[in-house]
């Protein structure tokens, strides 16, 4: 800081500098050369500026203070500057001197009091002034501004101590981090370790599918020893133009039932598979129809693939399978709709990526991936939706291994499978079948009885089951006997019938219902109407899975598929009478 007189002037030694000289604002008349001259003479420096935008160019560069006449500060002179008051630096507060005229008329009050408040740090020195009091207020002003330059001086000293403490710090983050890189990989080579043997435990489950899977298999049997009993009975009564129809219902359900046996096999890793060269692509285009049929027409099939997707080698049918798995999977995610997107591509495995996976080969790839904007999973269950009897779906939606089987089948093809998921953003699944480098390549029948009671007049049973064939049989077997029937597919349609007021002798209900309502709560919601209404479940699971507890309310029974037609309809006529 430099010394000054009792003038406010600056002594010899003061040293002058860009930051200590000042701005002069006074655009009419000689007020600014005379303001400058007298600056000098007291030894200031300054600068003179035209308008409020040279102005603040020089407040940008750098001064003590600023004097400035008021009429320099009408129009948009004002909020010019107070755009740079505003956006000083939290060390600064620039001095202001502002030289005013004599009026004081009140709109020129109000504007002094305004502007006083907008430049923050200013003083008003009336005109005509002498040299000694603008030197005087010029020596106040710059002892001011140097305190600031103080301030300014020690922020910058402690960041600057803060940068070479938080160098400090990185420096020995960093050296914590490499004496911590061995563990971690210990830590990570355990946990793959640790993963590898929980998956190999995951696939011993295939000695416990046999609960798992009665459902299925009930069901199909129940189709064809069904179909198989209304033969018998159609060639007794010489309807033979009939029997073509239940032939057919019986290979569907029995090759359905040797498709479930072969998808078992595939998710033990147990089958015999018959690899032929495929091309995936193809193979996807022809399972278009299939694929639209399934979703329905709500969800929106996208399907793109890459122009030269290598041939892959593996067991086509299964493969099919495959597809249909994650498809349904897929469209089960999206109950409201959406869309599904299938690609297909080529991608190549390094050896950084087959070191985090077991039993992965690097090499090519060809990559199927199906996308649903469905619901998505949450990182607990995307851990385990390869788990065998693993599922999120109500009873009679889903027995939990679609998921397994795929993966049991891509393992065995020497592939690999990622799941990629969020909650709310939908669900990819990623099957990495290995490049192939070459061309494209009776059941014992059970008597119907003849002396079957036949129905009553107006004897009505309603008969519900999400598989089409077992209502179709079913109400075969009522027709024959004389009763009425009525179908419904899920619980909500046949609550629609049941409170339609049609009489209802009796209610046929499958356990494994979908869209949300089980066979038992259809019973419970039914008898609130109905108290006295008989109710026959017929399911698939073992008997007192299907009814929960192994409790049932007086008038209800259970008889597990597949069963005799005829043991059904004594059963029926048994319960009704």
């Amino acid at each position: 800081m430099s010394a000054m007189d009792e003038s406010g002037a600056p002594s010899a030694v003061f040293e002058r500098r860009d930051e200590d000289r000042f701005a002069v604002l006074a655009p009419i008349g000689r007020d600014a050369a005379a303001i400058a001259g007298v600056l000098d003479r007291a030894g200031y420096a300054s600068v003179i500026c035209g308008d409020a935008a040279a102005l603040v160019a020089a407040l940008d560069a750098g001064v003590a203070a600023a004097f400035i006449a008021e009429e320099g500060l009408f129009g948009a002179g004002e909020a010019v500057l107070a755009a740079w008051v505003d956006a000083q630096a939290p060390w600064s507060d620039l001095p202001f001197i502002v030289l005013t005229s004599r009026q004081v008329r009140p709109e020129v009050e109000r504007w002094r009091l305004r502007m006083i408040a907008t430049l923050r740090n200013a003083a008003l020195i009336e005109r005509p002034l002498d040299g000694l009091t603008l030197s005087s207020a010029a020596g106040s002003a710059l002892r001011a501004r140097r305190r600031q330059y103080e301030v300014r001086h020690h922020l910058a000293a402690r960041a600057q101590t803060a940068i070479m403490l938080e160098h400090l710090v990185e420096d020995r983050t960093r050296e914590l981090a490499h004496a911590n890189t061995a563990l971690h990989q210990q830590i990570a080579e355990r946990e793959r370790t640790e993963e590898a043997l929980r998956q190999a435990q995951k696939m011993e489950a295939v000695g416990q599918l046999t609960g798992g899977l009665a459902h299925d298999f009930n069901n199909m049997l129940a189709g064809i020893t069904g179909s198989l009993e209304i033969m018998r009975r159609r060639i007794a009564q010489g309807r033979h133009g009939e029997l073509a129809r239940y032939v057919d219902i019986a290979t569907v359900s029995a090759t359905r039932a040797a498709a479930l046996t072969h998808r078992l096999l595939a998710f033990s890793r147990r089958q015999t598979l018959s690899p032929k060269p495929t091309d995936a692509t193809a193979l996807v285009r022809g399972m278009a129809a299939l694929i639209g049929g399934t979703v329905g027409p709500a969800i929106r099939v996208e399907t793109t693939h890459a122009p030269d997707v290598w041939p892959i080698l593996c067991d086509p049918h299964q493969l099919e399978s495959a597809v249909l798995n994650l498809v349904i999977n897929a469209r089960d995610a999206m109950p409201e709709g959406g869309r599904l997107s299938i690609e297909l591509g080529n991608t190549v495995l390094d050896d950084a990526y087959v070191a985090d996976h077991a039993d992965l080969e690097a090499g090519d790839y060809v990559v199927l991936s199906i996308s649903d904007s469905g619901t998505g999973m949450s990182p607990e269950v995307a851990s385990r939706a390869f788990d065998p009897f693993f599922t999120t779906k109500p009873l009679g939606a889903g027995t939990g291994l679609g998921l397994s089987m795929v993966y049991g089948f891509t393992k065995q093809s020497s592939g690999h499978l990622r799941i990629y998921s969020e909650l709310g953003s939908g669900t990819t699944i990623r099957m990495y079948l290995p490049r192939h480098h070459g061309g494209v390549g009776s059941a014992d029948a059970a008597g119907l009885s003849a002396e079957i009671p036949r129905a009553q007049p107006g004897e009505t049973v309603l008969i519900v089951d999400d598989e089409s064939a077992i209502r179709m049989l079913v109400r075969e077997v009522l027709d024959d006997l004389g009763y009425a029937s009525l179908e419904a597919e899920d619980g909500r349609a046949a609550l629609r019938i049941l409170r339609s007021g049609n009489p209802i002798n009796l209610l046929i209900t499958d356990v494994g219902l979908p869209n949300g309502m089980n066979g038992r709560q259809l019973a419970d919601a039914a008898r609130q109407n109905q108290h006295d209404l008989r109710v026959l479940f017929i399911t698939g699971y073992a008997e007192k899975a299907a009814v929960g507890n192994g409790l049932l309310d007086h008038g209800m029974e259970v008889m597990t598929k597949p069963f005799a037609l005829h043991a059904l309809a004594s059963k029926i006529r048994e319960m009704i009478h």
